[in-house]
């Protein structure tokens, strides 16, 4: 495993707040977090820009109270340059599991999500 650098760990330190119910419903905090040119691929499939996660995620769907947390596993971050670093990870939630893939890059507001990927996978075979 490639060694820790400064800018692997901020980035490890800002991915979970994208899973944080209170930052995913607020447009101001989600909008910081987000480079201007984000799009994603998600686990459906489906292609987002900035404005319909931002649209989608603040106004409701899985935020509410009582919502269960998503669980993060195996963090793994790789700086690919000196302002971008790739972050891969996994998560669960309400049963379904996704390996994810980020990246970031520093610009003069700090760390932002460019780019992310959700691919789902099962349960693994024993």
């Amino acid at each position: 495993m490639p060694e820790p650098t400064t800018a692997v760990d901020a980035v490890v330190r800002r991915e979970p707040a994208l899973l944080d119910p209170q930052v995913r419903r607020s447009p101001a905090r989600l909008g910081a977090l987000l480079h201007p040119d984000f799009h994603e691929f998600g686990a459906s499939g489906r292609h987002w820009d900035r404005a319909s996660v931002i649209a989608a995620l603040t106004e409701g769907g899985e935020t509410g109270p009582g919502t269960a947390p998503v669980v993060t596993s195996r963090p793994r971050g790789v700086q690919l340059a000196p302002d971008v670093v790739h972050l891969t990870f996994a998560t669960e939630h309400h049963g379904r599991r996704a390996h994810r893939s980020s990246l970031w890059r520093l610009t003069g507001d700090g760390w932002l999500l460019y780019f992310h990927q959700a691919t789902p996978f099962g349960t693994p075979r024993a």
